[in-house]
């Protein structure tokens, strides 16, 4: 079986061909600047990769392309689309009602559609990309939604619900849903794999630290809890989104600053954060230099999102009773061993102390799973390589062999 896994955004197209027998990437790529002047494409197979002009007026024209690089040329790696099995597609939002992956219907994209206001600058994108999925493959060809809320749906009432009138959940759905539901829950059955316990067994708590960043807990398999609110602006700090804050704030900034709703909603998604605070950029990494050649605010950026990430951990410790590992993944989770040693740091007496040559060695040993745990730790620190893409192309795989399942039980109760 192969399955393409598609990410779409408003200009953008990244995707990759799977082959699931062996879970091999066959190609991936990346369409960028949709509808704009100087689009191009990325595409990587056979051991090459290369960036060309061209030109994407919709996301038409970008699914066609990807098509003609993965069946042409160098970066040929299969003979046709007809060897594409399914489509899998990420959704950021899923709301309630989707509390799994799905076959996408027109009742699916008008759901979708309809959850558009919960997150208006990924929904709409990931509608874009399934109509043009259609457009340039056939409607017969099965097109998977994958939500990035779905993983975290076993929340209980007690840790989704906000303490506002009741009826506005009712009414609008207000409520906590979580993101990066794909990334958690791959690295937390990874962690599983690699410590060799059934995940039902386990009690783990996945940071997700990037540009985006969330911490979910996950109790034998189940999320508990996770960082992220209504919307991804909630929860820990994060690049340029401003993370939990008094929602006074918002109405005092509204008034003093006399701005509209829209440029507040601006400033607190994309110019906040360690951005708004360092005043030096949005990369963890650009601040960390900085704050090296004694920049205070870009020191302060740095201790708060740290401080922020340990106080996120030890409250999900204290709500799971306990836990068995840590874990960590995402650009800044994956990448940054100082990061990840000051968040450990003085976590002794939970149990948690990672070995600092292990720790800093975690680049150079290549592996998809590094434990950096010190000796006599009671708790396990990981540090898991995300891949939400096999997720995805995982879930759609599940999906079509459900739906081929279906109708031989329902055949053999017939006969």
């Amino acid at each position: 079986m192969k399955v393409l896994v598609i990410n779409c955004g408003s200009s953008s197209l990244k995707y990759q061909l799977i082959e699931m027998e062996g879970e091999k990437v066959l190609c991936k790529g990346l369409c960028e600047r949709i509808g704009m002047e100087s689009s191009m494409i990325t595409h990587e197979a056979n051991g090459k990769k290369a960036t060309t002009p061209a030109i994407f007026p919709t996301h038409n024209e970008a699914f066609l392309e990807l098509v003609k690089k993965m069946t042409s040329g160098e970066g040929k790696v299969i003979d046709s689309i007809d060897e594409i099995d399914a489509i899998g597609h990420r959704v950021v939002h899923g709301g309630e009602k989707f509390k799994k992956s799905c076959l996408i219907t027109p009742e699916v994209i008008q759901a979708i559609r309809d959850l558009s206001s919960l997150a208006p600058l990924h929904n709409p994108a990931a509608i874009l990309g399934i109509e043009a999925s259609y457009k340039v493959f056939g409607q017969d060809k099965p097109n998977i939604a994958v939500f990035d809320t779905a993983f975290h749906s076993t929340m209980p009432p007690k840790a989704y619900m906000y303490a506002i009138p009741y009826e506005y959940y009712e009414k609008y759905g207000v409520r906590r849903y979580g993101f990066h539901g794909t990334s958690h829950k791959y690295v937390s059955h990874r962690a599983a794999e690699y410590l060799e316990e059934p995940i039902e067994r386990l009690k783990l708590i996945t940071c997700h630290l990037g540009n985006g960043s969330s911490i979910a807990a996950v109790d034998q398999g189940k999320v508990v809890d996770t960082s992220m609110g209504m919307t991804p602006l909630a929860g820990l700090m994060m690049g340029t989104r401003c993370g939990d804050l008094d929602p006074s704030v918002v109405n005092y900034l509204k008034y003093t600053l006399d701005i509209t709703g829209h440029q507040l909603d601006e400033i607190l998604n994309k110019k906040s954060g360690l951005l708004g605070v360092s005043g030096v950029s949005s990369d963890m990494r650009d601040v960390e230099v900085s704050a090296k050649q004694g920049n205070e605010r870009a020191q302060l950026a740095l201790d708060m999102l740290n401080y922020q990430i340990k106080k996120t951990i030890g409250s999900y410790i204290a709500a799971m009773g306990g836990v068995d590992a840590i874990i960590f993944t995402g650009g800044i989770g994956e990448h940054d061993d100082e990061s990840r040693a000051k968040i450990c740091h003085h976590m002794d007496w939970l149990g948690i102390r990672i070995d600092t040559d292990k720790n800093r060695d975690v680049r150079n040993q290549h592996k998809d799973v590094v434990e950096i745990t010190a000796w006599g730790a009671r708790v396990r620190t990981l540090v898991v390589e995300t891949n939400e893409e096999l997720m995805i192309a995982r879930d759609t795989r599940d999906v079509l062999k459900e739906m081929t399942e279906e109708p031989a039980a329902e055949a053999s109760a017939e006969a």
